[in-house]
């Protein structure tokens, strides 16, 4: 049978462009999907209550939550908003914390990053740390936005991946580094997910699901900057791309008329 190549859809932001409302993404999000992962990047644009989720979830076999400036609503996890100036995209919220649910009940593949782990959490019953920087226990997880961008995207800390998970046999290693550009953090883990890796202050920067019946996968730093110079980008981005794959065959499987299938 041949392999068909899957579609996975990519969260946007609803930004103000040249005085047009635009959604839109960065193009280091879609590359890896494409290049590493296998896939073909569907921009899915934050339509909110708009979006007709169960079409959408028959037709794409993937999912990428990406990271973005803007933060989670604090209301959508039961807690008032710390700073006035935090950045919001509440069309985004309405549209990507429904769609992850619908998708895990569905199976459809799932990846986060950065924002897309937070949302997945909060869309889950999670809470977040509003302000990382400023709680008691924990290091500052900021880009330094004087330096140049390859600066602000290097290095900044190692994460060591919970013994025997799944995200140790995906990457082949215990500990790596990785870059760190977040102010907010897991407060509480939704309970349905299960930390996969910490950073050396404790907090969580990945999680799979404990009983999703499809891949899901999500990391707090940015595995998708120069992903094809990085092993463990490399790694991850192939692991989603084999998921999206899986599903797309059992989807065209399903669909097959009789017929076909008897032959």
């Amino acid at each position: 049978m041949k392999t068909v190549l899957p579609l996975v859809a990519v969260s946007t932001d609803l930004k103000n462009l040249a005085g047009h409302p635009t959604y839109a993404v960065a193009q280091k999000y879609a590359d890896p999907i494409l290049e590493l992962a296998g896939c073909l990047p569907l921009l899915l644009p934050s339509f909110g209550d708009r979006l007709p989720v169960e079409a959408l979830l028959d037709n794409v076999h993937g999912l990428l939550f990406t990271g973005s400036p803007s933060n989670i609503e604090p209301h959508h996890y039961g807690a008032t908003l710390d700073n006035p100036a935090s950045p919001a995209d509440p069309a985004r919220d309405a549209t990507t914390l429904p769609l992850i649910r619908a998708a895990i009940a569905r199976g459809v593949p799932v990846f986060g990053i950065c924002r897309g782990f937070q949302e997945i959490n909060v869309a889950l019953g999670g809470t977040l740390l509003q302000e990382v920087h400023n709680t008691a226990g924990y290091a500052d997880h900021r880009e330094d936005e004087t330096e140049s961008i390859a600066d602000q995207y290097g290095p900044a800390h190692p994460v060591t991946a919970v013994p025997g998970s799944l995200l140790e046999r995906v990457v082949g290693a215990s500990t790596w580094n990785v870059n760190s550009l977040h102010g907010q953090g897991i407060k509480t883990l939704a309970p349905d997910l299960l930390a996969q890796a910490h950073a050396p202050d404790g907090l969580i920067e990945a999680y799979v699901h404990r009983k999703a019946p499809g891949f899901l996968l999500a990391v707090q730093w940015h595995p998708e900057w120069q992903a094809a110079r990085n092993p463990v980008s490399r790694a991850i981005f192939a692991a989603f791309g084999d998921a999206c794959r899986e599903h797309a065959n059992r989807n065209r499987e399903r669909l097959r008329p009789p017929e076909s299938k008897a032959e």
